[in-house]
Formats: C-alpha cells, structure tokens, sequence
C-alpha cells in the first residue's frame, strides 16, 4: 500500500502550504522588526550600504529610468548630495549645475567698486601729511607703478602697520595675524592656482567652522565665497601685513595640494561636457561645483571627509576654465 494515497495527500497539501506561508510570516516580521536597528547580525556595514545604494533614487527630477536602474551596478558618482543611476543623469545634473553657476557672471567689466585711496585715507586719519602723499605720488608715477602703500614706506619711513591699518578701513575688514600658521595643514581647502592667481592665503580653522584667509592688499569676496560654498566653512576675510604676507605666501605655494587638472573650454557645453567626463570617471562618493570669476572648480572626494581638512590624497580638482560666450 503506497504510503501517501490521494485522498491523503489533498489533506497534507493545505498543512503544508500553511505551514510554509507561516515560516514567511515570522521571517518578514522579523526582517521589519530590524529594518530600524542598523544591518542584522553577520552583515557587515559595507554591504548593508551598498544595498541602500541599490534601493537610492536617482537624484535627476527628470530621470526616466524608474525601477529598471535597481540593476545598475553603481553606488557612485554622487554630486551635490544626489546619486546619479546614468552617465545621461550625470550630464543632465551637471548642465544644471553649470548654468546655475554662470548665471552670476558678467561678460563686461564688473562696475568698479569705489573706495577712499589710501592716500586719503591716511591723510584723514592723520597718519602722512600732504607732502607725504604728493611724493609718494610723485614716486609711484616717475616709477611707472607699484603699491601707494610701499612708497611711503620707502621714501617716507611711514610704518607698515600703519599702511595695514588703512587697508583695513578701506575694506571694512580686519588685520590678520600669522600666529600658528601651518601651510602644510592648509592645502587641501582649494588648489594652488587659486592661491597663487588671487593672492590668497588660507591662515588657521577655527573650531572647525571658521576660515580666517588673508589677502595682501586687496580682498577677493568671489573667492571667499567659492571656498565657502565648497567646503562648508564660513569665511573671514582680512589684510594681512605686506612683509609677512609675502614669505608665508611663498611657503604655501611650495607645499603640496591636492591633484588637480586644469582644461580650457570654448563653451559652456564644453565645459559641461568635461566636468560630466571628470565624474563618470572619478566616481567620487561626493563632489560639487561652483563658480570662480571665470572658473568653474570641481572638486571630488574619493572617500567621505573625516573634517574640516581634507586629505590631499582623498581629493581630486578640476578647475575648467571659459571663454567668453
């Protein structure tokens, strides 16, 4: 006699199809009952991360994908805060990127912002006399140019903090120190070129949210800005004194920043085009763009920044500069 009939076996096969969608039950519940106290034991970090990289929606309002990019095989790039399933939603997030940021740019001249002179800004404060400024004047002419402030220096004797102190009431800011200045500490905030093109120079972090940068002569609020946007800090900007601007300036641009790449586009295509191939390529797990006078820098990090200072060798520039269009 077979040991399961047909009559027996239409009984069992309730049981078990009952049985089996109880096991199911109890496994879902506890998988929801752990889906909010991190990965469940013996899956590590990593993994759990990178399923949620899977679950992620693309960050491109108009991406057309849907669910079909839960097949991609891609956790990176991510840029601006957003990941991106295609090199397509990469391009599209970038040309908005782009356009936002060249929206602030001017093809003319920038208006001049008029100031006090030095000269007369002294003169008010009572620092030089008249002759004093006639001939510093006088000097700075017969020599075909150079700062006010250094020939009254050189022909006056004028004391150089005190030309320091009238740069700083003509641009509403303060006089920096060079206390505990580490140019080595400094670098990864922006690359080289932007400290030697505008005469910038990244001084000290404090408490890990402010940047003192300091300027010789003329402040660069563009500048200051940028770094702002790009790193998170919140930027004070000062004149610092000519005689120990120059040899700390010196000193930085000797150090060594992070790896950058500098291409020239004819377009604003043409540099949406790079910054795109820059990505796809990198795949940094952030990055993000902004605009510098006729600039646009990229900067990728290749792992998550542990703080305010980023590590040179976590973090890739590119700096694409336009033509006028």
């Amino acid at each position: 006699m077979p040991l399961l009939t047909p009559k027996t076996a239409l009984i069992l096969r309730p049981a078990r199809t009952m049985a089996l969608a109880v096991r199911k039950e109890t496994f879902e519940s506890r998988m929801d009952a752990g889906a909010g106290a991190g990965p469940p034991p013996g899956l590590d970090a990593g993994r759990a991360a990178a399923r949620s990289k899977w679950l992620e929606t693309c960050a491109n309002p108009h991406c057309r994908s849907g669910w079909l990019h839960l097949w991609r095989n891609r956790s990176t790039p991510v840029f601006e805060g957003g990941w991106n399933c295609s090199a397509a939603c990469t391009r599209a997030r970038v040309t908005a990127a782009a356009r936002r940021e060249m929206e602030g740019r001017v093809t003319a001249l920038e208006p001049h912002r008029h100031r006090i002179p030095l000269g007369l800004t002294m003169l008010e404060q009572g620092w030089i006399t008249a002759d004093q400024l006639r001939g510093a004047l006088e000097a700075q002419k017969a020599a075909g140019g150079g700062r006010l402030g250094h020939w009254l220096v050189r022909k006056f004797g004028v004391s150089e903090k005190l030309v320091t102190r009238a740069l700083s009431l003509q641009w509403s800011c303060p006089v920096l120190a060079l206390d505990y200045h580490d140019a080595e500490a400094l670098t990864g905030l922006l690359p080289r070129l932007f400290v030697d093109a505008f005469g910038a120079l990244p001084l000290r972090v404090a408490a890990g949210k402010l940047l003192y940068l300091g300027f010789e002569d003329r402040l660069d609020p563009v500048l200051a800005l940028a770094i702002e946007r790009m790193t998170g800090l919140r930027v004070e900007s000062g004149v610092v004194q000519g005689s120990l601007f120059g040899p700390a300036h010196t000193r930085m641009l000797g150090a060594k920043f992070p790896r950058v790449e500098l291409i020239e586009a004819s377009s604003e295509v043409g540099a949406v085009h790079a910054v795109t191939k820059a990505i796809e390529k990198v795949r940094p797990v952030g990055a993000r763009l902004v605009r510098v006078h006729d600039c646009l820098w990229l900067r990728m990090n290749l792992r998550e920044p542990g703080g305010p200072l980023p590590e040179l060798s976590l973090v890739e520039d590119l700096i694409c500069s336009i033509g006028a269009y």
